[in-house]
């Protein structure tokens, strides 16, 4: 296990400027990973099993050379912590954390063994690292920052004569509300009266949809954990009332949005995975950027059952990319 070898090269007197010593990957070695994972729901489900495969195609593949410690949350942040508190006494050669809470609950728990993040926003606005240049501790990763401007700017054409949108978050998610902010600052541009809508517990999400009822013309949700995991509920209220919801990510489209332009979340979890290999084989997480999804790799998802119960015509230029059925 790392730390073992780490422990063995300080009596050594091989001293290193970071507290974190990844040691190179040994023929025969066995590596532990812990996994923090806030909830269930397609994208952060995603982003697990890309990072399983990163890992794989870096030679190190479960039940071979590599042992798995997976956790979920249950959406519930007291579970993180308790997660985070669990992993830091094991003897985990890496954590990997998904989501931001998850993220959050392991940074300031686990201060000797290597984190990895994904599908957070913003660490360095999350406060996880100094910078998303430099993360400067044991924690890096990836983010899952979409287009929300391009994505606003898709109403445009999907209801040209709207005037008022929706932006629906839940209240207690830093990135959600982050991401926010980027939707209504691209919407007031385009000249949309923006109004904002929030939750902070799933059995508020019906109730505040059917508050917008007739009070606006689309909807934009962020990729926001608690709404991405309730968003059968968005469109028992959204369809029939013919709201066009536009989401963060293509998960949320499956599950009965309408349309997104985005990262796609293995992908995501191929980049995670691809860091934590060379963190396993020396690199210091310290020292490593937050990566990101290159925007070629965007694309469009749209769910075209939701798009005939709304009587929406998707427009050409956003065909062709993948179709979801609710």
């Amino acid at each position: 296990m790392m730390k073992k070898k780490f422990a063995v090269l300080m009596m050594m007197g091989l001293v290193v400027s970071s507290m974190i010593l990844p040691v190179s990957a040994e023929e025969g070695d066995t590596y532990k990973i812990g996994v923090c994972q806030l909830m269930e729901h397609t994208a952060l489900d995603a982003a697990y099993e890309g990072f399983l495969e990163g890992l794989k195609e870096a030679g190190y593949e479960e039940g071979v050379n590599l042992e798995i410690d997976m956790n979920n949350a249950q959406g519930d942040q007291s579970n993180c912590a308790t997660i985070a508190a669990k992993l830091k006494n094991e003897d985990c050669d890496l954590v990997l954390a998904i989501a931001t809470q998850a993220a959050q609950a392991c940074a300031n728990e686990i201060t000797d063994t290597p984190i990895v993040i994904t599908a957070v926003t913003d660490p360095a606005e999350s406060g996880l690292v100094d910078s998303n240049e430099a993360p400067g501790a044991n924690l890096t990763g990836t983010s899952d920052l979409t287009p929300v401007a391009s994505q606003i700017a898709m109403i445009q054409k999907l209801v040209p004569d709207a005037k008022t949108v929706g932006v629906f978050y839940n209240s207690s998610e830093t990135n959600s509300k982050l991401q926010a902010d980027m939707a209504i600052e691209a919407g007031e541009e385009l000249g949309y009266t923006m109004e904002t809508y929030t939750v902070s517990a799933t059995n508020e999400i019906q109730q505040v949809m059917e508050s917008m009822v007739g009070k606006v013309d689309a909807l934009y949700i962020p990729t926001d954990n608690m709404l991405a995991s309730n968003m059968p509920t968005v469109a028992l209220v959204a369809n029939p009332a013919k709201i066009p919801v536009i989401c963060g990510e293509s998960g949320m489209v499956e599950n009965g949005g309408l349309i997104t332009n985005g990262i796609n979340y293995h992908d995501l979890g191929v980049l995670t995975g691809q860091q934590a290999a060379k963190i396993l084989e020396g690199a210091d997480p310290a020292e490593m950027p937050i990566e990101y999804c290159d925007e070629s790799s965007y694309t469009y998802t749209i769910n075209e059952d939701t798009a005939a119960e709304i009587g929406i015509e998707i427009p050409e230029e956003f065909l062709g990319g993948e179709n979801a059925e609710s």
